[in-house]
């Protein structure tokens, strides 16, 4: 994501969430945060409407942030929303590490009545795991897709 999507995202400006990147530079690795190249600020600005230089508009390359950085930036920001945001995250790790917990002790208790009763209800083992296991989604791709060309 980048640090103008976060700022908005956050309630504060690009200016105000970069400051704080700086000031806390050693709470963002790289597998939290890093520069665009200018090739790849070079690629957003032919996507989005941009002020030339000296008109207003952005002067540096932007950040992007993975899911971490997203929420350590939320730990160094002193914004509502911020800290809100950073509650919210918490209490969705909490929720998804008792959900993995749960389908855990499942999966156990499951291999253990597989091994008590012989193989007449191997079916109907085969469907309860089949259940357990969710569906696979198709994954979209995410940032800029080149267009095919007529060569491939």
């Amino acid at each position: 994501m980048l640090d103008a999507d976060l700022a908005a995202l956050y309630g504060v400006t690009t200016k105000r969430l970069n400051e704080q990147v700086t000031r806390n530079r050693d709470r963002f690795p790289e597998d939290f945060m890093f520069v665009l190249t200018a090739e790849e600020a070079a690629g957003l600005k032919s996507q989005f409407a941009t002020s030339k230089k000296g008109r207003g508009g952005r002067r540096t390359r932007p950040r992007a942030f993975t899911e971490h950085g997203a929420v350590m930036i939320a730990n160094v920001l002193r914004s509502r929303i911020a800290i809100e945001a950073s509650i919210q995250v918490v209490r969705a790790f909490v929720q998804l590490r008792e959900l993995a917990l749960t389908h855990a002790d499942l999966g156990r208790r499951l291999d253990d009545l597989e091994r008590k009763y012989d193989s007449q209800f191997k079916v109907v083992f085969q469907a309860i795991r089949g259940l357990m296991t969710p569906p696979a989604l198709p994954r979209r791709r995410i940032g800029f897709q080149r267009p095919p060309s007529g060569d491939e």
